[in-house]
């Protein structure tokens, strides 16, 4: 894992690169719950492309799995990218990203200037 480590509108946030395991199969929760703590961050900023394809099936847990455990750490998640192709395929993940996207805890965003505008005061 490669991450920049940078401040978002006052926010330690922990970046991934695009290259790396996938998260949620290769890097699991714990290991991202592991990486904020080790670099002091409160948000954790995943591209889509590094989000392994059985986070997107709702069925597997691995989605459950990950957002319940950075959520119990009271760590935040923002996926950045495009996840047209899931979402279209499942109506329970699109319910599950426009919830997501109405609280504070995990985003799905298109890129990192929605990120920007979504922490802007």
């Amino acid at each position: 894992m490669d991450p920049t480590v940078t401040t978002l509108h006052g926010i330690p946030t922990l970046i991934l690169s695009e290259d790396g395991p996938a998260v949620g199969t290769e890097l699991d929760a714990g290991d991202l719950v592991g990486a904020a703590l080790d670099h002091g961050v409160d948000l954790l900023v995943v591209p889509a492309v590094r989000v392994a394809p059985e986070f997107w099936t709702l069925r597997t847990g691995v989605a459950g799995e990950v957002l319940q455990k950075l959520v119990n750490y009271r760590l935040r998640l923002a996926v950045v990218g495009d996840i047209t192709a899931p979402v279209e395929a499942s109506t329970a993940l699109r319910d599950l990203v426009r919830e997501s996207n109405r609280r504070r805890d995990a985003w799905f965003l298109p890129d990192l200037a929605a990120l920007d505008e979504r922490l802007s005061p």
